[in-house]
């Protein structure tokens, strides 16, 4: 007995000091983790499970709990099928998903929030993903908080009979609204973790930085936020270019998705298993709407118009995004260039064909990437931080990530480089998580990078002692953060081909950006 007793002692200081915390919320107390100088809740329910009748709902709210309820283990994603990169597919799917996960320091009080929005395109992603825990920033006094929505046709069918059914008139925006219950759950709890309901920064990236930006133009969310950060993905573009953003055009995909996967009703799409709704034409039920209630308009449109919220900003993207998401590039050679592009992308205006040179296969390489690069992220970080700059009073910071990670030569990440979802490594300082041959510059820019985003959350203004300086962007004066070794103030990189993306986009909405109010 003496031996156990000793031996139970022994343990007992090897291993990390946790002890349970609890914490009320709206709805019940929960039981959480104290661990290491954090407290941790997983899997708080901030809406109903929207299942059965709720499927295609706006959230409900969560019903009260009697006692308290456990909050130390992750909740199943939200039903999707693949992977999002940088991690491996979720051990678990579930309709019933809409949870969120709090890392604050044990005993904070009124403590600057980041809620941090997921990508994976709006067909996969998770909350609780590895590389998105909050612990390492809240340990530089923050409350980090990670959300789920529904995602695929589970958050953005839209229907008439969906619409007819709605007393809004409109659907198909499912998984904006989680996002916004999700927000609104934050600004009526998150002071019992001890953070400040009034300094909330939405944060996200891809896809998730996408929703920011449609937040920043939803009339929903007016209030919910204080600040907002978007990584790599943003909605600017002419929508005229997507028609199948606008209503009329959604709700026929959606009945064109319906019969794929042998739904005659709205009343049969609600019986089929969830598994099943996967399957069909899926893929075409993965993007917001605009539509009357969630966003009536484009994040440009509500910027332009003055409707977007006039909050500080911290956007930018990757010097190398497209190589993580661009396969068979070994395919294209001079000679396949134009016919692989239109493969993908359709006939495009040669200005833009022109703006991407090429002489060589290397070089048509070279430019496909560019090329995609800038259609899916460049240009629309560069409108994002224009029209911030031109339309609100408060500051835009932009940064252009430049650093190549050390991924190593066998793994998914390959030649990657500067690519999309490289600079998350850095923001979250999670370099612990991956066994890459990191050197004392990474950890050095890890450091930095994290110090920004945490100044920005705090005060709006990423700068801070010991760091260099990041100037905000104007549109007389388009100063950029290079994030790299080391990290230095230039311009606006890639110019030339973004001003042809520009002119051929100002001619798709009948007005340049000058005629439009933003330089």
């Amino acid at each position: 007995m003496k031996f156990l007793a000793m031996a139970a002692a022994v343990l007992a200081l090897t291993l990390p000091s946790a002890r349970a915390a609890t914490v009320q919320t709206d709805a019940g107390r929960v039981r959480g983790v104290e661990e290491d100088g954090l407290s941790i809740f997983k899997a708080i329910p901030f809406a109903a499970p929207p299942v059965g009748p709720l499927r295609w709902h706006a959230p409900d709210p969560v019903k009260p709990w009697p006692g308290v309820r456990d909050a130390t283990a992750f909740a199943p994603a939200c039903m999707q099928e693949g992977v999002s990169m940088p991690g491996e597919a979720p051990p678990m799917v579930s309709e019933d998903c809409l949870y969120l996960n709090v890392w604050a320091p044990a005993h904070a009080k009124k403590l600057p929030v980041m809620v941090w929005i997921y990508g994976g395109g709006y067909s996969n992603g998770s909350a609780s993903m590895p590389l998105y825990w909050g612990d390492r920033l809240a340990r530089r006094d923050i409350v980090v908080v990670t959300i789920a929505y529904r995602v695929g046709p589970f958050g953005f069918l839209a229907l008439p009979e969906l619409s007819r059914e709605s007393a809004h008139g409109s659907s198909g925006n499912y998984a904006l609204l989680d996002e916004v219950a999700a927000l609104k759950w934050v600004q009526k709890n998150i002071e019992n973790f001890g953070g400040d309901p009034n300094k909330v920064t939405i944060a996200g990236q891809s896809a998730g930085a996408m929703s920011v930006s449609m937040l920043l133009a939803s009339p929903l969310a007016k209030g919910l936020f204080a600040r907002a950060i978007g990584q790599s993905g943003g909605l600017f573009e002419p929508t005229a270019l997507a028609p199948g953003y606008q209503l009329a055009n959604a709700e026929k995909d959606g009945e064109a998705y319906a019969a794929s996967v042998g739904a005659a009703s709205l009343a049969e799409l609600r019986k089929l298993p969830a598994a099943q709704l996967l399957k069909g034409k899926a893929g075409l039920i993965t993007h917001p709407v605009i539509e009357p209630y969630v966003l009536p308009q484009s994040p440009y449109d509500a910027f332009v118009s003055g409707a977007a919220a006039d909050v500080p900003m911290l956007i930018g993207s990757n010097a190398d995004e497209a190589r993580s998401l661009v396969s068979g590039l070994g395919d294209v050679t001079a000679a396949t260039y134009d016919a692989e592009i239109a493969k993908h992308w359709g006939p495009l205006p040669p200005p833009l064909l022109e703006a991407y040179p090429y002489s060589s296969d290397a070089e048509a390489k070279t430019s496909r990437l560019a090329f995609e690069r800038d259609l899916r992220f460049g240009w629309d970080m560069w409108a994002w931080a224009r029209l911030g700059a031109a339309e609100n009073k408060s500051a835009v910071y932009y940064y252009h990530f430049t650093q190549n990670p050390p991924f190593p030569n066998d793994s998914i990440y390959a030649h990657w480089g500067p690519s999309h979802f490289a600079e998350l490594w850095y923001m979250f300082d999670h370099l612990d998580q991956a066994p890459w041959r990191w050197t004392a510059a990474d950890r050095k820019l890890a450091d930095t990078m994290a110090s920004y985003w945490v100044n920005f959350v705090r005060s709006g203004n990423p700068n801070g002692a010991g760091l260099p300086q990041w100037p905000a962007f104007t549109g007389t004066d388009q100063r950029v953060q290079y994030l790299g070794d080391p990290v230095s103030t230039g311009t606006v990189a890639n110019r030339p081909p973004l001003e042809v993306f520009d002119g051929v986009y100002s001619a798709v909405r009948g007005a340049s950006f000058g005629e439009s109010k933003n330089p």
